[in-house]
């Protein structure tokens, strides 16, 4: 076809006028594209500077397992799984016959030796009066026999005289021997009495140490016996209940566990999120139990120590692959409303969002 004719132009500009849409649809969608990854691009740099965010985080709970202090038989039972209860309500009632009699048999023999220490504190007062007496006695019985001795003397030398007569002298002699035995004898029952009254403080030191022990076993006793009664230490949900009522039951052996009311959350941020973190900060939580619900929280604290996580990255201009740690900071985050009307338990699926400026 002549390139001059009239039908080769049009149907040129015909062909040229269908590829001209075509050339501009491969220029304009690169650049969009191109735009929409810079805008994209531009908006998670502003988003990460005012907030971070994990879906590695879940529910936690300090979870109570809860043990019977001592053994026994229950025989009242007032929780169920799943049933709820509240911090110092009654749990379950174990038989308290045993743990009774112990009671009272301990009551019974501090009583006892109460009452001999008291006996034997009067026999220390008397004996001490007894003791002080003596002493008396012994010094009445050496001022006789000093008086018997200088009598002696006396009518000794008078009867050398001839002053006195022997019968005068031989009573001289008499007396003496009196003063000499009364004196001797007053020692005697003063030695007496003092051992006597070292046995009865040894007696009273020993039921004192008595008295101390069974005290501590009336204690021990009525602390058992209040164990009996086993009590919620903290309010929540009950679970892993594994006892009924006539069930034998072990001391330190769980029977049921107790979650409590507040949950928290352990979120998992990359080393690289936390620099801006700090306790105060506002939280926003989502749980995936509850979608389209928003929960409010508080940023608690960070972990002082941090979790390895491990992700494969592909090679450059290599075989086979290597493997780059990425460190993951457990942050934990409270709460900031009231979530008892949810069914919020340990183990759910959460994303947290902090807000760090």
């Amino acid at each position: 076809m002549n390139k001059d004719s009239k039908y080769y132009k049009e149907a040129r500009k015909k062909v040229l006028s269908k590829r001209k849409p075509y050339q501009k649809k491969r220029v304009i969608i690169p650049v969009l594209t191109g735009v929409f990854f810079v805008v994209a691009s531009i908006f998670g740099i502003i988003y990460s500077t005012f907030y971070q965010t994990t879906d590695d985080a879940f529910i936690e709970a300090h979870t109570i397992y809860l043990a019977p202090r001592v053994s026994g038989q229950i025989t009242e039972l007032f929780v169920d799984d799943n049933s709820t209860i509240k911090e110092g309500e009654i749990i379950a009632q174990i038989d308290p016959k045993d743990y009774e009699l112990t009671l009272n048999k301990a009551q019974a023999e501090l009583e006892k030796a109460q009452a001999e220490y008291k006996i034997s504190s009067n026999d220390i007062n008397k004996m001490n009066a007894v003791t002080k007496q003596t002493k008396n006695d012994i010094k009445s019985a050496k001022s006789k026999l000093e008086y018997a001795n200088s009598d002696y003397y006396r009518y000794k030398n008078a009867y050398k005289d001839g002053s006195v007569t022997k019968q005068d002298y031989d009573n001289a002699i008499k007396n003496l021997e009196v003063a000499r035995s009364q004196y001797l004898a007053a020692q005697e029952n003063l030695k007496a009495n003092n051992s006597e009254l070292r046995a009865t403080i040894s007696k009273k030191s020993s039921k004192y140490a008595e008295i101390k022990k069974l005290m501590s076993q009336v204690e021990e006793a009525k602390l058992n016996l209040s164990y009996t009664t086993i009590i919620a230490p903290k309010s929540g949900a009950i679970t892993n209940k594994n006892v009924e009522v006539g069930s034998w039951v072990e001391k330190a052996h769980p029977i049921l566990s107790i979650v409590p009311n507040d949950c928290y959350i352990i979120a998992n941020f990359k080393e690289t999120q936390i620099t801006n973190m700090k306790k105060g900060q506002k939280v926003t939580i989502k749980i995936d139990t509850y979608k389209g619900k928003t929960f409010k929280g508080v940023l608690d604290s960070i972990q002082k120590s941090s979790g390895a996580k491990a992700s494969l990255f592909p090679p450059e201009n290599a075989v086979g692959s290597y493997v780059k740690v990425v460190q993951r900071v457990p942050v934990k985050i409270k709460f900031d409303e009231d979530i008892s009307n949810y069914n919020i338990v340990p183990g759910l699926s959460v994303v947290a969002k902090v807000k760090v400026k």
